[in-house]
């Protein structure tokens, strides 16, 4: 099954944003691919930590939403794209959170992210809060997809809940911010991820100037089967059920393991 990471600089310009993502989508499925990962805050991205984003923010069945919906019908592929949500209650905070629509354009859930960016000198708590784990997990050609966003890439523990929910490929959506080390960080823990759960890893970030780019799909041996570099675009590979198998049997590190997630 032919899968695709589709990356780009998201801005505040919501109507420029969606314009991108569609056509990376249409892009996607236009190569045959059945799933395609756009990035984190793909809605709306505003750099600046001292800006208000809750007049930005949209519901998870609102326009942004509805019109990923639309384009995921059209093209019929399954999309994941992350957004900024509108709070729940007066007083709340907004939630960073990460759709999924089936190839009929039809809801699949919402990840809401767990842990909040407070490194780097950035606060993303003084902005969005942080949720209990909720997994969003969805199976397309008996590979099962478990979704986390950018900064939960940095717990290896968070990869491990997914991956003893029975999940097989890990999604993840980001905006990994530029800085010294930090695009090696990003691939090396893309790599990581793969290797200790024997899990595809499909990892689609923002591009610059803000953010790395880099969006990769990684193979449950570590390997990069796709990159996409520093410039908006896409990039794709094949994801089988029986590479992961396949790869467990040669290697089974998760049957070996004396410990347990539990969430506390």
């Amino acid at each position: 099954m032919l899968t695709t990471v589709g990356q780009f600089n998201a801005t505040t310009d919501k109507a420029a944003n969606l314009e991108a993502a569609a056509a990376l989508i249409g892009q996607a499925a236009a190569q045959g691919s059945q799933l395609v990962v756009l990035p984190e805050n793909a809605m709306y991205s505003n750099p600046d930590p001292e800006a208000e984003i809750v007049p930005h923010t949209e519901r998870i069945d609102g326009p942004f939403a509805t019109a990923i919906g639309t384009l995921a019908r059209r093209h019929s592929i399954t999309v994941v794209a992350g957004m900024t949500e509108t709070p729940a209650a007066q007083g709340e905070r907004p939630s960073n959170t990460a759709l999924a629509v089936d190839q009929k354009g039809d809801p699949l859930g919402v990840y809401r992210k767990v842990h909040l960016y407070d490194a780097f000198g950035y606060r993303e708590s003084d902005r969005v809060q942080a949720h209990t784990p909720s997994p969003l997990l969805f199976t397309l050609e008996g590979v099962t997809f478990g979704v986390m966003t950018c900064y939960d890439l940095r717990f290896p523990e968070m990869a491990r809940f997914l991956i003893d929910a029975g999940v097989t490929a890990l999604v993840v959506p980001a905006a990994w911010v530029v800085g010294p080390a930090k695009e090696d960080h990003w691939t090396t823990l893309v790599r990581a991820r793969a290797i200790e759960n024997t899990a595809y890893v499909l990892a689609c970030g923002q591009t610059g100037p803000n953010c790395t780019g880099q969006s990769l799909i990684v193979d449950p041996m570590g390997h990069v089967a796709a990159s996409a570099g520093e410039a908006p675009g896409v990039a794709s590979a094949d994801v089988d059920a029986a590479r992961v198998e396949a790869v467990r049997a040669k290697n089974p590190s998760l049957a070996n393991r004396r410990f347990r997630v539990v969430f506390g």
